[in-house]
């Protein structure tokens, strides 16, 4: 017999019980029912419910689909009833791989032609059957030379080429009636469990991300613990198509692309140039006033540069090169190199620290064509970058002050947001003493301000460990923006030096930062968070004044030029179009207020408000509307207790 712990309370077993068996001699039916796998203990392996309990194991934890792993769990397993639904509809196809995604999970098929939304309906109702069938998933594991002859007979050559890579020794297999997979695991216990799915899209994906390889019919769906969870995500997926940054850019007329031209760069028009305007001069204030200097470094370095930085040996497929006058030269993908040789162009006593340097740098990273997408994944783009070179004992306030900037800025435009610790990758530079002292801060700083403490393990940037911040828009998705990185390394190699107390010198630590990060990125999550109505102070256009007739024109003009002059950024539209239909345009482009110019307007030398919304806010003297729009602009930096100047 043996103790295992469930739930809290010590259970006794025979030495050969199950995951599964115990559990459902431990919960209540009801509660066992919903059981999909379990946990030893808070970090062990999850486990199939039919596995043995290993001897190691003292506390058993029922994992279930409301839990973020159990979800993830029942999603992998919608994706192996994908691939038996396609395999029964489509004699032929050849399976790939089907992991688990964000939200959902795919499967990646080889077909003689293109799956297309036309086959969701009869993918769907087979999907349906299986489930209904309640199918349990079993798992044996084979030898590599058995599994390799059994997918080779089944002519599932990709799965052959998967298991060719493995190490020798037991492959697990799993089966859902009829079919077959190479997997993990684990599994859910029977088909029966997955209680709602639903196949989104279909997109091209080459074979292992190799353009040289099969172009693949990559079949994107997800599941849900219950019918309403998905109908929320349902909604919440309409909803982001109305949100789409790529449609509002061009409806608002804010941006475009050329993709023959300039692919994967961004062409600003008019209004998105003003927007970027005014949140670059807004970024260049708040640092300024932080201790921030403002510099810039030059597009180009000589490779030798990106040597000894070490972007050359971990980045360079992300690098542009030319050549030029023989000498290979690379664009930057990054500005801390420029911000360092800034640095050492003087010596720094250390009274001089910290030395934060600050830059809307623009820098070029080459992306895959495939993975381009609107202003979120771009290969030119501004950072709002900053490397701050201090003291070792000045480390943890500096990354405090970079975290309270993270929380100012992100409150001004409502977003929630999450701090996690990414560590040393497996592709890394630096002593192992360096890593562990940057990452010592990192914690500690966070430990300081009692946020949780959450680990990403191998993480981290090539050159140090960093916290990285996940912002909630306002349909519930999570971003990756600012990122928070300590280094060590780079200072060394670079030879950064300042003259300490003791008159000799000594190695400052660098802090590389971003806060918004891309800000065509943020721009796009902006977009998409606002649904394209930006807060007053940040709107391309703040107003927009309409006449009634041709009689207002010149009272029209004058009144623009008046509120232009004044730093209130307006239009007019004296089109000779009824009124109704210059309103709605005016609603339609976004624009916070609505101003209407009729006679009585003239003859009071006024305008008639009105908000986006449709709600009149009635007549205003134009100094009247001067100071509402100020105030409307001024108010979420005061929600923050923040301020800023709009003139």
């Amino acid at each position: 017999m043996r103790s295992i712990i469930i739930e809290g309370d010590k259970k006794e077993f025979a030495q050969d019980v199950s995951c599964g068996d115990a559990l459902k001699s431990a919960l209540s039916g009801k509660k066992f029912k919903s059981v999909l796998a379990a946990r030893c203990g808070e970090t062990g392996p999850l486990l199939d419910l039919t596995t043995l309990i290993p001897e190691t194991c003292q506390t058993l934890i029922p994992v279930t689909a409301d839990s973020p792993e159990g979800l993830e769990l029942l999603r992998h397993s919608a994706a192996h009833v994908l691939a038996a639904a396609v395999r029964r509809l489509f004699p032929g196809v050849k399976v790939t791989i089907g992991p688990a995604i964000d939200n959902g999970f795919y499967y990646d098929f080889d077909y003689t032609r293109a799956f297309t939304p036309d086959d969701f309906p009869a993918i769907e109702a087979e999907m349906q059957k299986i489930i209904d069938e309640n199918l349990p998933f079993t798992r044996h594991e084979v030898l590599k030379g058995s599994a390799i002859k059994h997918f080779a007979e089944q002519q599932e050559t990709y799965k052959v080429e998967l298991i060719d890579g493995l190490t020798e020794g037991a492959i697990s297999l799993y089966n859902v009636g009829d079919f077959t997979d190479l997997c993990r695991g684990p599994h859910i216990p029977g088909t029966g469990h997955i209680k709602a799915f639903k196949l989104l899209s279909v997109a091209g994906a080459y074979w292992r991300g190799d353009e040289k390889r099969p172009m693949l019919s990559r079949i994107y769906a997800t599941a849900f613990a219950s019918e309403s969870d998905l109908k929320k995500y349902l909604h919440m997926l309409e909803e982001a198509k109305k949100r789409d940054h790529r449609r509002l850019g061009k409806e608002l007329d804010l941006f475009d692309f050329h993709e023959y031209d300039a692919p994967g760069m961004v062409f600003w028009h008019p209004k998105g140039m003003m927007l970027r305007m005014i949140l670059e001069d807004f970024l260049k204030k708040e640092h300024l006033k932080r201790g921030y200097q403002y510099v810039q470094g030059p597009q180009i370095l000589r490779k030798e540069s990106w040597v000894k930085s070490g972007h050359y040996d971990n980045y360079r497929e992300n690098m542009y090169f030319t050549e030029i006058e023989g000498d290979v030269h690379a664009v930057k993908p990054m500005n801390c190199v420029g911000h360092m040789m800034i640095y050492n162009s003087s010596l720094h006593s250390y009274r001089d620290l910290p030395v934060r340097l600050a830059e809307l740098g623009v820098v070029h990273r080459h992306e895959m064509s495939g993975a381009l997408h609107g202003l979120l994944r771009v290969r030119q783009f501004t950072q709002d970058d900053a490397h701050i070179i201090c003291a070792p004992e000045q480390l943890e306030d500096e990354i405090l002050d970079v975290i309270k900037l993270i929380r100012d800025l992100f409150g001004l435009f409502d977003f929630d947001y999450t701090l996690s610790v990414s560590t040393r990758p497996e592709k890394s530079i630096g002593t192992d003493e360096a890593w562990e002292l940057a990452t010592n801060a990192l914690i500690k700083a966070l430990e300081r301000i009692g946020v949780p403490l959450v680990i990403n393990e191998g993480d981290g940037a090539f050159y140090g460990p960093k916290i990285d911040c996940q912002v909630t828009d306002s349909l519930g998705r999570k971003w990756q923006c600012s990122t928070v990185q300590v280094d060590f390394t780079l200072p060394e190699r670079f030879e950064l030096a300042y003259i300490g107390q003791d008159g000799e010198k000594h190695r400052p630590v660098m802090v590389h930062r971003a806060i918004l990060g891309s800000l065509e990125r943020f721009i796009g999550i902006l977009i998409e968070h606002t649904a394209g109505k930006f807060p007053v102070w940040l709107a391309p256009v703040q107003a927009k004044l309409l006449n009634v007739t041709d009689a207002q024109e010149e009272f029209s003009r004058k009144a623009v030029s008046y509120l232009q002059e004044r730093g209130i950024r307006v239009e007019a539209d004296l089109r000779n179009e009824k009124l109704g239909y210059k309103v709605r345009q005016a609603q339609m482009e976004k624009i916070p207020y609505i101003l209407v110019v009729g006679d009585k307007e003239v003859e009071a030398g006024s305008v008639n408000v009105r908000l986006n919304n449709g709600d009149t806010v009635g007549m205003k003297s134009l100094d009247e509307f001067v100071e509402m729009i100020r105030a409307a602009a001024q108010e979420p930096f005061k929600r923050g207790g923040m301020s800023y100047s709009f003139s």
